[in-house]
């Protein structure tokens, strides 16, 4: 049984949220954010020293803690030694989605994923690491039936979640027709429809939807797309994770972008 004290080594203050993980933490520091403190696993300090050194320049109080409080802290997440305590994140509102688009200047046309009911934190981060890797200008989720933007999601993004605009809308369906008017076609992903994602052009302004494994998009989702599309399978295996799936139409939009330009 543990101790009163060492309990109290793992309550997170208030306010602030637990982030995990040497490129988490990477990131924050390069994005210019210093966590209120951090904690290192005892032993680790000449592998991490580089790390410490610059959350301390930037005013965070580093500490040491035993790997068993670091383990219990993150619940067997995997920390790689070191747990920072900083402000949470917050995905951004609709009209913040707007207010871009409509004053939109990047060389590329717009190329948002928009994720409906994906609700596993480890799909979530896995999706927002992908959509940075591809480009994409931002993700769009709905406020309810909706991974949060926790601790766990950050770890797994591995920085993408810290840079990757998210933005939360009320009625999803809505935020899709609303795309439409300002331009942005809507292809949404499905087991059986017809045409290959391959056929699909992406060159121009484009939300890709991927729906929650399983269920897939809910009605009123779907029938806000332009176009359905699917992933040619060959093997006997019916579907993809999402998260996979997601990464492999972000850069079929990735490659018919390069091959245009």
């Amino acid at each position: 049984m543990k101790s009163a004290s060492s309990r109290q080594h793992l309550k997170v203050p208030n306010g602030l949220e637990l982030v995990f993980g040497v490129h988490a933490l990477r990131s924050l520091l390069d994005r210019g954010e210093a966590p209120r403190e951090l904690w290192v696993q005892q032993g680790a300090g000449t592998r991490l020293a580089a790390l410490m050194d610059e959350a301390r320049s930037k005013g965070t109080l580093v500490k040491e803690r035993p790997r068993e409080v670091l383990d219990q802290l993150t619940q067997g997440g995997a920390h790689q030694g070191v747990a920072a305590f900083c402000s949470p994140l917050t995905p951004e509102g609709e009209e913040s989605l707007w207010l871009k688009l409509r004053a939109w200047q990047a060389p590329q046309p717009p190329l948002f994923l928009v994720l409906d009911g994906v609700t596993d934190v480890h799909n979530f981060g896995a999706c927002l690491r992908s959509a940075d890797a591809a480009g994409a200008h931002g993700v769009i989720v709905a406020k309810d039936k909706a991974a949060p933007l926790n601790a766990t999601v950050r770890k797994v993004a591995c920085g993408a979640a810290e840079v990757v605009p998210v933005y939360q809308v009320t009625n999803l369906a809505r935020t899709l027709a609303k795309l439409k008017a300002e331009g942005v076609w809507i292809t949404g992903t499905a087991g059986e429809a017809e045409s290959s994602i391959y056929q699909i052009d992406f060159t121009g302004p484009v939300a890709l939807v991927m729906g929650a494994e399983g269920k897939g998009m809910r009605r009123l989702t779907r029938e806000a797309c332009d176009n359905l599309a699917k992933l040619p399978m060959a093997g006997q295996v019916s579907s993809l994770n999402v998260s996979v799936a997601t990464g492999i139409c972000l850069f079929e939009a990735v490659r018919q972008r390069q091959l245009a330009s």
